[in-house]
């Protein structure tokens, strides 16, 4: 985060950046921009906001709900290309550390 600019102004920049890098499907730009927005959320806490910032905070509260949404919509593509692919079972689930639950089994899908 760039030490001139406001907790406030960075997250936003952050969400907008994660907006982007879901839209595009960047892996790299959407993990710079995740570690961008905890970051500029640390610093807010630090720093804290005042009642002039509620607004502020409402509307960085939608647009990270959006990103939310985006980025859920973008799990259920890929999920669904990789069952359809034989590389993911329909049940399969992650751990809190992002670890698939099930191991994913090969499946041929021409004669070469």
């Amino acid at each position: 985060m760039t030490a001139d600019l406001h907790p406030l102004d960075a997250l936003e920049r952050a969400l907008h950046e994660e907006r982007r890098a879901l839209l595009e499907h960047d892996v790299d730009a959407l993990l710079g921009s995740t570690r961008a927005k905890l970051d500029a959320l640390r610093q807010a806490e630090v720093l804290g906001v005042g009642p002039q910032d509620a607004s502020r905070v409402r509307a960085l509260n939608d647009l990270n709900q959006a990103n939310g949404a985006l980025l859920a919509r973008r799990r259920r593509e890929v999920n669904w290309s990789l069952r359809h692919l034989g590389r993911l079972d329909a049940d399969t689930v992650y751990d809190a550390t992002g670890q698939s639950g099930a191991r994913p089994q090969a499946r041929c899908l021409g004669v070469g």
